[in-house]
């Protein structure tokens, strides 16, 4: 049986980087955890998840990975060879099962508010306006604070959420999971969130925030990435099924 989790990888999602978990990233290091957030390309799927999957390999020990938003397919999408993963925690994230598409799981209906917040650019890359951000992204951070990270934001290729490329067997299938559902996103309907989680078998909990929590409910957001870094030890690994 493994030890404790004392690493922590952090997976950002789309219009965000790694400094979106700051808070969460000060509190895990003031509880002794070993942190570190990954800095993704957001290029293309296999590369986001090759820089998470090179992250994980140096880490030093039992480590749990989360990941929030399309940071969550990301992690998803490390299958069952994960380096050093013992749990996986998802922030208002995707949990894409196999088969399934980025395409798929972006066009489902209904769409979310924020959607319409969403505008391509000549380079094929996809930003999130500024007034979106603040009405449907982070609608429970001040103003000022939104406003920030509309401006600091990195876009997604238009190629990455709109990719036909099926998931293969998914991660959440070979490692305990846990999942925080933002029962006020405008994002990603919480009834998704709630229905992803019921499927990977996850420990649910959720927060009233919107989709950024870890921004906004820092606290909640570290509390169950520390529940899972006692608990994923202690567990079996899920029964894999077709």
């Amino acid at each position: 049986m493994p030890d404790k989790a004392r690493n922590v990888v952090l997976v950002h999602g789309a219009w965000a980087d790694g400094s979106s978990w700051s808070e969460v990233i000060e509190r895990l290091q003031k509880d002794g955890f070993k942190v570190t957030a990954v800095q993704m390309p957001m290029n293309s799927l296999p590369d986001d998840i090759e820089r998470v999957r090179r992250v994980l390999s140096v880490q030093d020990g039992p480590t749990i990975v989360a990941g929030h938003s399309f940071g969550g397919a990301v992690i998803t999408g490390l299958g069952s060879n994960a380096p050093n993963v013992i749990g996986l925690v998802y922030i208002a994230a995707f949990a894409p099962d196999k088969g399934e598409t980025m395409k798929a799981l972006l066009s489902a209906k209904p769409q979310p508010p924020g959607a319409s917040a969403a505008r391509p650019d000549s380079f094929g890359y996809l930003w999130l306006d500024t007034e979106g951000v603040v009405k449907y992204f982070a609608q429970d951070l001040h103003q000022d604070k939104a406003r920030v990270l509309a401006a600091i934001q990195k876009p997604i290729a238009v190629t990455e959420i709109s990719s036909d490329v099926p998931f293969e067997d998914p991660a959440w299938k070979f490692f305990p999971s846990w999942y925080q559902v933002s029962e006020q996103d405008m994002m990603i309907p919480p009834e998704a969130e709630r229905f992803m989680a019921s499927r990977a078998k996850a420990i649910v909990t959720s927060v009233k925030a919107s989709h950024v929590a870890m921004i906004s409910h820092p606290k909640e957001t570290t509390e169950l990435i520390e529940k899972a870094a006692a608990e994923a030890s202690k567990m079996s690994r899920p029964a894999v099924t077709a």
